[in-house]
């Protein structure tokens, strides 16, 4: 372990910062507590990148190989407890680590989160401790931004610290113990909550104003971004074919879609033969292309130019009209696949607007992609997106889809950095509860 030269750190700091990964990776809960008093729980190993709670996950150890560990129960964990003898005080270790600040998704230098450590070993509940954390983080996050909004005056700084990079960029706030401070310094920083990324995470993601004002690139397969960041792709059909199954499974539903990009899921709804079909678009690459295309021509088809922002509203007005001269607008399913935007824009999409859009019976759903570059991360956002979804009055059931090994096929060949490496796309279908 490389804890820094002598005049970075002095040699009782030192000898404590030894002691307290010693204590974490042989889960001595009471060594632990006592040097927690004074370190931070964010303190990581700067040869291999570990924070203490990857320290400790990996002092556990598994009877079960990592290839068997994950059978997608309801409710996004990890079945069973397949840990060694010293999984309680493995967990219990855990536990005092993340109560005491240390963040759920570090990153060490084999890019790998604590969870995904734990997940790699099999460590099933070492694993769902870290997806519930990374949900505490998350929800912790969104009713802060809520308090944000409120206090817009007074935030210069706390919006800064707010604005982190989403999961698999994070840049750790943890003591790097070959850097210059006392064990003060440590005990003072406080844990990071990142937020979720967009559903079509990339690197360095435009903001909506940068992409849509950029070229895009329309190739057979896919639509690149300037940046060659995959705004769609045709790997995507099947789960498009099987979504607009479940919204429109019958003839002559009144649709509506936010973002067409390739066409993919209008297209799957056209063959349903339905009685309206809605399209919202900002980019005017992509109206530009349904214009050649013919899709303002097509019946039943309107297409609404600009960000769902300004559209949706002005729907609303129109069905709020009571002097009967505005034609009622309503739908029977919606479908939301926006590229650029953060999770908070899906999430006042369904808080906002769906709720007066929506006919009673009727349905709607998203494509769900965040965290979708590693398992833990899109654990967490599925039951984060759920939780928000029930709060909203949403109810959503689940369908998992099949998704084959898009690096095998080199479907990523090209692209600047994959924004799916699941094997199972969970597809949500959401309804009023009740």
């Amino acid at each position: 372990m490389d804890i820094g030269s002598p005049h970075e750190v002095d040699d009782d700091a030192a000898n404590d910062v030894k002691e307290l990964f010693l204590a974490a990776s042989k889960h001595d809960l009471n060594s632990l507590r006592t040097l927690l008093r004074t370190h931070s729980a964010s303190l990581l190993d700067t040869e291999n990148g570990r924070t203490l709670l990857h320290t400790a996950i990996a002092g556990a150890q598994s009877t079960e190989k990592a290839s068997h560990q994950l059978h997608e129960p309801d409710d996004n964990h990890v079945d069973g407890d397949k840990s060694g003898g010293d999984a309680d005080d493995a967990a219990e270790t855990v536990k005092l680590l993340l109560q005491n600040g240390a963040i759920w998704n570090d990153l060490d230098k084999n890019d790998e989160t604590p969870g995904c450590l734990a997940l790699r070993l099999g460590l099933r509940d070492l694993y769902n401790l870290m997806v519930d954390a990374g949900v505490r983080a998350e929800v912790l996050l969104g009713r802060l931004e809520g308090y944000e909004e409120l206090n817009d005056e007074d935030s210069d700084e706390a919006s800064s610290q707010l604005s982190a990079p989403g999961p698999s960029t994070v840049s750790p706030q943890a003591i790097d113990t070959t850097s210059t401070g006392a064990k003060e310094d440590a005990a003072n920083i406080p844990p990071t909550i990142v937020h979720p990324p967009s559903p079509k995470a990339t690197d360095q993601q435009p903001n909506l104003p940068t992409y849509l004002s950029t070229p895009l690139s329309f190739q057979p397969d896919r639509i690149l971004d300037s940046s060659s960041n995959g705004v769609m792709m045709s790997w995507e059909t099947s789960l498009m074919s099987k979504t607009a199954s479940l919204l429109a499974p019958a003839p002559g539903q009144r649709i509506l879609n936010i973002g067409h990009g390739m066409g993919i899921i209008d297209t799957h709804f056209q063959s349903t033969s339905p009685k309206t079909h809605h399209i919202v678009e900002a980019h005017p690459d992509v109206l530009r292309r349904m214009r050649e295309q013919g899709w303002y021509e097509k019946e039943g088809v309107v297409v609404h130019e600009g960000r769902w922002q300004e559209v949706l509203p002005k729907l609303l007005e129109i069905e709020a009209d009571t002097t009967g001269e505005a034609e009622s607008v309503m739908f029977d399913a919606i479908y939301f696949d926006t590229f650029a935007e953060p999770y908070s824009a899906l999430r006042t999409f369904f808080e906002d607007f769906v709720i007066g859009l929506l006919d009673d019976e009727g349905r709607w759903g998203f494509f769900n992609g965040m965290g979708a570059d590693r398992q833990v991360c899109y654990d967490v956002y599925t039951k984060v997106v759920e939780l928000d979804l029930f709060e909203a009055g949403w109810e959503v059931e689940w369908t998992e889809v099949k998704v084959p090994d898009l690096e095998e096929s080199g479907e990523w060949e090209g692209v600047k950095r994959p924004y799916w490496r699941m094997g199972d796309y969970r597809l949500p279908l959401c309804r009023f509860m009740g």
